[in-house]
């Protein structure tokens, strides 16, 4: 039995477009922290041509789209919404 890869990866839940879906939070690897539609991409290959045009895109946004997406956080419901569903549940101490 050959082992490929070992993914750890905890569920989380995302906004995509008017609607709250299930995805998987990163636990290691590169793209540790980062939320992804399956565990097996958290160690898919970095493509670099993508990584240096969102690079450009948000060196041409500067502070406006922080603001947009500070606005975004707070006004829309589903991002209301995700701050509860994502927060770690605590353990009670017994």
């Amino acid at each position: 039995m050959e082992v490929f890869e070992i993914v750890e990866a905890t569920t989380a839940w995302k906004r995509q477009g008017n609607k709250v879906t299930r995805k998987y939070r990163c636990t290691s690897g590169p793209r540790k922290g980062q939320v992804r539609a399956s565990p097996a991409a958290c160690n898919a290959p970095i493509n670099i041509k993508k990584k240096n045009t969102l690079k450009k895109t948000k060196q041409k946004m500067g502070s406006h789209g922080v603001y947009r997406q500070q606005q975004s956080k707070r006004r829309n419901p589903q991002s209301r919404r995700l701050k509860t569903l994502n927060k770690p549940r605590r353990r009670s101490v017994r």
